[in-house]
């Protein structure tokens, strides 16, 4: 019985481990393919209402939390106001998610 147990322990973390290895999840959000090919950011986070205004590439962000806007692809940078900015990409055709402000 211990042997049993002992296996199904470890093909469950093999399949965790395989799971989050072919997870869509980029580090700073969820991204979709977007149904028309052209490439969105939504700000799913205002980091936990820390933030003030939500400022990406130094312009305030005008969506509401969690409303997809036309982005180009590449790398944008993301600030809780005036503060430090975070660097992150966007990949072309996708909607970025952004929910992580950690480091």
């Amino acid at each position: 019985m211990s042997i049993t147990i002992k296996a199904f322990c470890l093909v469950l973390a093999w399949v965790t481990v395989v799971s989050l290895a072919c997870s869509d999840r980029s580090l700073r959000g969820r991204e979709v393919l977007s149904s028309d090919g052209l490439t969105y950011l939504a700000i799913s986070d205002d980091n936990g209402g820390a933030c003030g205004p939500v400022k990406v590439d130094g312009e305030e962000w005008p969506a509401s939390l969690g409303e997809p806007r036309r982005v180009t692809a590449g790398t944008h940078r993301i600030s809780c106001g005036d503060g430090p900015h975070i660097t992150f990409a966007v990949a072309e055709g996708t909607t970025l998610y952004f929910d992580y402000w950690g480091p």
